[in-house]
């Protein structure tokens, strides 16, 4: 049962999105292969040949592959899909991009955001955002798997490095589309998606000012990363990146704070599987109590800044 991972990558190091999907894959099979696509990206190359379980490592790297358009990366994978009867990634934006038009060019179904390998063809993966478990068993001779890898633990480091294989890429897929630029908000706290700990703002805060008043400084002092509801986001208080829910980011951190947060499912859907819900809001019976570890029924204007005067 062999298996290609394609890897979360900036080029210069390697997403911990990777060593979970990697976790999962382990799950499937024990013959795996990490792709690394993108250009100067052999540090990131040689941080997957560090962990456990990988066999081995393929380096594809080319002008047209540095920003892993969908278009030229899906033609790379597609090459190499021959010697695998599985290909899975993160479902991240870069694995939901690419996997897919992978999926169509083989003619076969993917099965996306998977929380549980029951066997190599039967898969475990969320519906209703997040109400229903679905189990999904599969008669294609090739399987395409995106994996939720808030579900999966990361894999470890092994002793010994796998051997790193360097493929030629071609120019296939390369004049379908072009990269223009990214543009990234900046920020010394940690990465949501990663983060341990993680404070969310909902509507009830009322303005962009308020949200950075009184998020920001509790956010600061404990090192976590901050998110925000899709109400917040859809009038204006947060940029789009913090966006925690179904169409957002799927987050597990440890500790986990929604502020001003009523629960709806789309949010729950994001976010339930944090080790401990913390919540704060006025409304006794709003629905994010029913999962919360602890809970306070008061004015986050009020229950905030004392939370980071204690602090």
């Amino acid at each position: 049962m062999a298996i290609l991972l394609f890897a979360e990558h900036d080029n210069a190091a390697l997403s911990d999105q990777t060593a979970k999907a990697l976790a999962a894959a382990s799950r499937i099979g024990s013959d795996i292969d990490v792709l690394i696509v993108g250009k100067n990206a052999g540090s990131a190359a040689e941080e997957a040949a560090s962990l456990a379980g990988v066999r081995s490592v393929i380096l594809a790297e080319g002008n047209a592959l540095e920003h892993r358009l969908a278009e030229p990366t899906a033609e790379l994978i597609l090459s190499l899909s021959g010697n695998y009867d599985t290909i899975v990634a993160p479902a991240t934006t870069t694995g939901k991009n690419v996997l897919p038009r992978v999926a169509a060019m083989l003619d076969v179904m993917q099965i996306s955001e998977i929380t549980e390998a029951i066997s190599a063809d039967t898969f475990k993966r969320p519906i209703y955002a997040g109400n229903a478990i679905e189990v999904v068993q599969t008669t294609d001779a090739k399987k395409v798997l995106t994996v939720r890898t808030a579900a999966f633990p990361a894999a470890g480091k092994s002793g010994t490095a796998a051997p790193i294989k360097i493929v030629e890429t071609g120019t296939a897929g390369a004049g379908l589309s072009s990269f223009v630029e990214n543009i990234f908000s900046k920020s010394d706290r940690p990465e949501l998606g990663s983060a341990k700990i993680v404070v969310s703002g909902g509507r009830a805060l009322g303005s962009e000012e308020s949200f950075r008043k009184v998020i920001s400084p509790v956010a600061d002092k404990l090192g976590a990363a901050i998110g925000a509801s899709r109400a917040a986001v859809d009038a204006g208080y947060a940029p789009n990146d913090l966006q925690v829910g179904q169409t957002g980011k799927v987050v597990a951190p440890e500790l986990y704070i929604a502020c001003g947060i009523s629960g709806a499912i789309q949010h729950l859907a994001g976010m339930k599987d944090a080790k401990v819900i913390v919540a704060i809001n006025t409304d006794e019976e709003a629905p994010i109590f029913q999962i919360a570890d602890y809970g306070i029924v008061g004015d986050l204007f009020e229950i905030l800044p004392e939370m980071e005067r204690q602090l």
